[in-house]
């Protein structure tokens, strides 16, 4: 896990194949909780082509120096994306 925040990522590699790509992030929170968006693909292991983007909220701890994961969110696909948006827009009277 990261010391810092700023080096925390979602990309994920194995055996040479970078199998999630973090296409952005944004820290949200700052602080013993952090809480980060990161927007993302997964590789398609049949096809070696990327998904559809999607997003994975995540909150982390710092422990020991180190900011371990605590819990994840995602949210799999752009519907789901905008259906989102539109009620926290409802909710706050946006």
């Amino acid at each position: 896990m990261a010391e810092n925040i700023d080096d925390i990522t979602i990309n994920y590699e194995q055996d040479g194949k970078l199998l999630v790509k973090e296409l952005k992030k944004e820290i949200l929170t700052r602080g013993g909780w952090t809480t980060i968006m990161f927007f993302y693909q997964e590789l398609d292991r049949n096809t070696n082509e990327y998904k559809e983007p999607q997003v994975s909220i995540r909150r982390f701890q710092k422990r020991n120096g180190e900011f371990k994961l605590q819990s994840k969110f995602k949210i799999s696909n752009k519907k789901q994306t905008l259906q989102i948006i539109d009620v926290l827009k409802q909710w706050y009277e946006i």
